[in-house]
C-alpha cells in the first residue's frame, strides 16, 4: 500500500476504470472516487482508454490478488519523480543492451542481465556504480563493462553537487572597509567558491563539484579563510 507506480487505463466503465500496471504483470482497478477530487459527473471528462498516468496503491487484497489504485492521492512532486525514475530506468536498460552488442554477445544478452541482476536490483543501480566509479569486479563480463563505461561516458553528464553558506560580513568600526571585504572575497574565490551578493551585508558561498564531500571541503577551506578577517571583520556564516 502507498507504492507510486504507472498504469495504463485500459477499460473504462461507469464507475470506475480498469488499469494494467507498466512495470509488473498485473492489472488493477481505479475506483471512480480516486479520479479526482471532487464529484465526477462523466469519468470520461477526467481520464481515457490509453492513457498512461502516476498512481497510488490504496487497497490491496492478498487472496483474490486485486489492487485499487489512485489518482487524485498522488502529489505532484510524487507524479514527477516516478515519470523520471522511469525514463531513466528505461535509459539505463538501452545503454546496458547496447553495451552488450557492442561487445558481440547479444546472444547471451539475458545470461549476462541474470547475472548482473545477482548483485543489482534495477538498470539504475547499474548505471549509478559506473557513473560513480563504483563497479565491483566481476559484476559484468570485462568487455561488457568497457563497453557500458563508454557508452555512459558519451550520454551522460557526471554528477554535480552544490552546497551553499549564507554569510553576513560587515566591516568592524575603525578597522576593516569595503576594501577589506572585496580582498578576502578575491581570497574565497581563489578557492573555486563563488560569491553571491545578496545585498550588503548578506553574501552567499557556493561551491560545486563531483562529490559532495569534496564541495563541502571547499566551503569549509573558504569559512577558515574568512575567519582570519575576524578582527577586521564582523563573520557569521550559516549553512
Amino acid at each position: 500500500m502507498g507504492e507510486i507506480i504507472l498504469v495504463n487505463i485500459t477499460k473504462i466503465m461507469p464507475h470506475g476504470a480498469y488499469c494494467e500496471l507498466v512495470e509488473y504483470k498485473a492489472d488493477a482497478y481505479l475506483p471512480i472516487g480516486e479520479v479526482a477530487s471532487g464529484w465526477i459527473k462523466n469519468i470520461h471528462e477526467f481520464i481515457r482508454e490509453g492513457q498512461r498516468d502516476v498512481a497510488k496503491v490504496v487497497f490491496v487484497d492478498q487472496v483474490k490478488r486485486a489492487l485499487d489504485v489512485s489518482l487524485k492521492k498522488v502529489t505532484a512532486k510524487e507524479k514527477k519523480d516516478k515519470i523520471n525514475e522511469y525514463n531513466l530506468e528505461k535509459r539505463a536498460q538501452k545503454f546496458f543492451e547496447q553495451a552488450v552488442k557492442a561487445a558481440g554477445k547479444e546472444g547471451k544478452l539475458n545470461e549476462i542481465r541474470l547475472k548482473a541482476a545477482q548483485s543489482v536490483q534495477t538498470y539504475s543501480e547499474l548505471l549509478d556504480l559506473v557513473i560513480d566509479k563504483k563497479m565491483p569486479t566481476g559484476l559484468l563480463d570485462a568487455d561488457v563493462q568497457k563497453a557500458f563505461e563508454e557508452i555512459v561516458a558519451k550520454n551522460v553528464k557526471p554528477k554535480e553537487y552544490e552546497v551553499g553558506y549564507a554569510v553576513v560580513l560587515k566591516s568592524v568600526a575603525g578597522k576593516g572597509n569595503v576594501a577589506t571585504i572585496r580582498k578576502a572575497f578575491q581570497e574565497v574565490e581563489a578557492l573555486g567558491v563563488e560569491v553571491l551578493y545578496e545585498g550588503a551585508p548578506h553574501y552567499k558561498l557556493s561551491a560545486k563539484g563531483a562529490s559532495y564531500p569534496d564541495v563541502e571541503g571547499k566551503i569549509k577551506n573558504a569559512e577558515k579563510l574568512l575567519e582570519k578577517y575576524k578582527g577586521q571583520l564582523s563573520v557569521e556564516i550559516k549553512r
